[in-house]
């Protein structure tokens, strides 16, 4: 009995997270000109119609470029603050992890104002530079958690080898401990990566005249004109999306094959 009210419970989740999904994506491919559900006929058109516009292709390739380089200042960081969590904080370490985690328990809309109110006090508001560390500070818990989790699979003793016949730290990280763990090093960058190119709230705060993101589009769109076109980018996000999950999860499973001691 209780087994079936668990069952009962997931599935009620499940429904509450897809049910919307599958009622927007299918208008994508309604041929009338407004919104409409069950979705009448069947066309590619918006597709199309999103590829052709320079408005929707300057703002996915705006995405694409901060989504990158807030990918490579996540990983970079977060690997290097999970290392010194785990290695050499001490007692310490469980305050700086949560202070490094804390962003994904912080309503994005609160650090929104925080970072737009910062960044235009010192110049960095509408500016590239300031997506990227916005988004930074958002993906880095996901790159943390990820790659803290590889590293505590790791024995410590094959770094401590490394070293004592000569190795310099770095140099035993580079050589030993970072091949380890490099699927999930790997694993957290798409993580940083799509939370980067999905993020809305602080791209709204942060947004120029000219350089918006496509969820920044995709709001200014609905609101003006409402077309098929915003399920249709929403197909190809869910896809994008889901491409990227299922990619962590192997390379997660990868990272924890090549952590687990020998023999097991």
């Amino acid at each position: 009995m209780r087994q079936r009210l668990l069952d009962a419970a997931v599935a009620a989740i499940l429904a509450f997270v897809l049910v919307p999904i599958l009622i927007v994506l299918p208008m994508a491919f309604s041929e009338t000109t407004y919104l409409a559900f069950p979705p009448k006929g069947f066309t590619t058109q918006w597709f199309h119609e999103f590829f052709d516009d320079r408005r929707w292709m300057g703002a996915l390739r705006f995405s694409l470029e901060i989504a990158a380089a807030t990918a490579l200042l996540a990983t970079t960081i977060g690997t290097m603050a999970s290392y010194a969590l785990l290695r050499g904080a001490g007692a310490i370490g469980t305050v700086f992890r949560a202070l490094l985690v804390g962003p994904i328990v912080v309503p994005h809309i609160a650090l929104a104002v925080a970072l737009y109110l910062f960044f235009q006090r010192i110049g960095l508001g509408g500016t590239r530079l300031g997506y990227v560390l916005a988004h930074a500070v958002i993906a880095m818990p996901f790159v943390v958690l990820t790659v803290t989790a590889a590293l505590a699979s790791v024995d410590p003793a094959l770094e401590d080898a490394a070293m004592i016949c000569g190795a310099p730290r770095f140099t035993a990280f580079r050589l030993v401990t970072l091949p380890l763990i490099l699927p999930n090093v790997v694993s957290g960058a798409l993580f940083a990566f799509i939370i980067s190119f999905d993020e809305p709230v602080v791209a709204f705060f942060l947004a120029g005249i000219r350089d918006k993101t496509l969820p920044r589009m995709m709001f200014d769109d609905i609101e003006q004109n409402l077309t098929p076109v915003v399920p249709a980018i929403a197909v190809l996000l869910t896809g994008l999306s889901v491409a990227v999950l299922v990619g962590a999860a192997l390379l997660a499973r990868l990272g924890r094959t090549r952590a687990a001691p020998a023999g097991e």
